[in-house]
């Protein structure tokens, strides 16, 4: 069965950082990639960041980058989000994705973890 638990949502001021953890379970980890979305409310879901943990790949949304990075422990199983310089805007629901690689959309998701930045 395959399972991906999020990790590490907080109530943080603005200014501050977090580490979002997706450990995963129940599919070969370097044959999928692996995803972050966030949902605000009233707002549609979007894609923050993806990785290809076989290659170490990622690709950052530019309306993130220079303060979100994603990585993965292999290992471990695990994907991360490194969300520095917190903004309100940041807000949400992050979810983790996953889908094999030769597979274009996203087939298993986790639950989310609550983000929320105060002013």
């Amino acid at each position: 069965e395959v399972q991906l638990v999020e990790s590490g949502g907080d109530l943080v001021q603005a200014g501050g950082s977090l580490r979002l953890s997706c450990t995963t379970s129940g599919f070969t980890f370097d044959d999928y990639a692996i995803a972050w979305f966030r949902q605000a409310p009233g707002k549609e879901r979007e894609a923050v960041s993806c990785i290809t943990p076989s290659d170490g790949s990622a690709w950052i949304a530019d309306s993130v980058k220079g303060r979100f990075t994603m990585s993965s422990d292999n290992a471990k199983n695990t994907v991360y989000l490194q969300i520095n310089s917190l903004k309100p805007e940041d807000t949400a629901v992050y979810y983790c994705a996953a889908r094999p690689r030769t597979v274009p959309m996203y087939t298993y998701w986790g639950q989310g973890t609550q983000v929320t930045v105060s002013s």
